[in-house]
């Protein structure tokens, strides 16, 4: 059994500014996805030119945030959205949903692809590689916080939280890290670093990411004020993962389904 360690969430002051970890973790993801894309743009049909990257960092960290903040309160807040439509706007307060930010994100690919008239499908397998490094710095700034506790567990890795009193609980916020920041990484960095259909690299993000979050939803704890939504087991996680599980399987199918359509045609002709 192991014991929480007393993180300070605050990582360094700069006068009257407290710069805490979880907010060092968004500029970390969005670094390495900068970082990331400028290498992807030395590729051979690479459809951004690195300045074209740097542009659209912008674009995507906005989506991400106010996607992620908007999610969160619509998806895991609605009533007390709904009653004070103002706490939309009390960021301070914390509360960020993947989903939303996946959302938004997905905006800014739009409007961007616009812009540079790309195509949006394109654009979308050319920054699902870049996201994982920045969704598993964002679980380990909720582990740095103390929040999104597993249930109990008698496993030898189990952590003790004092908050939440002496009772083992899955660190669940390292299981989110090792599968949607490093595995989620590894494979789909190996996956496009070869020409694949268009979409599939899409499909393949969110089938694994829908795949993982879904899995680890069943040991992770429900937000409080949510609960289960069915069954005794059913989150609002797992829920929100289920239709990019679906997504994903049927991007790759019609990603790979038209592959074999254009080659027999060209085999043909």
């Amino acid at each position: 059994m192991l014991v929480y360690p007393d993180f300070d969430p605050v990582a360094f002051q700069l006068g009257p500014l407290a710069v805490r970890w979880y907010g060092l973790m968004y500029a970390v993801g969005f670094l390495a996805a900068w970082w990331l894309g400028r290498l992807r743009t030395r590729r051979p049909a690479a459809p951004l030119t690195a300045a074209q990257m740097d542009d659209f960092v912008i674009y995507g960290a906005l989506g991400a945030v106010l996607g992620g903040r908007i999610g969160y309160v619509l998806f895991y807040n609605l009533p007390a959205f709904l009653d004070n439509p103002l706490i939309l706007l009390r960021i301070w307060e914390g509360g960020m949903s993947f989903h939303g930010g996946m959302l938004g994100v997905l905006v800014a690919v739009w409007l961007y692809a616009r812009k540079v008239e790309r195509s949006f499908l394109t654009l979308t397998d050319f920054i699902a590689p870049l996201t994982p490094i920045g969704l598993g710095a964002g679980r380990l700034g909720n582990f740095i916080n103390g929040e999104l506790w597993g249930a109990p567990t008698s496993l030898p890795w189990g952590m003790v939280y004092p908050p939440l009193g002496t009772v083992a609980r899955h660190p669940s916020q390292l299981y989110q890290l090792a599968l949607e920041g490093v595995a989620l990484f590894v494979i789909l960095w190996w996956f496009s670093s070869r020409p694949r259909p268009r979409a599939a690299v899409s499909g393949l993000f969110l089938l694994c990411y829908g795949s993982f979050r879904f899995l680890v939803e069943f040991v992770r704890l429900p937000d409080s004020h949510l609960g289960y939504l069915a069954f005794g087991w059913l989150t609002m996680g797992q829920l929100l993962s289920l239709p990019m599980i679906l997504g994903g399987i049927g991007l790759l199918a019609w990603a790979y389904g038209r592959n074999k359509r254009n080659s027999e045609h060209a085999a043909v002709s």
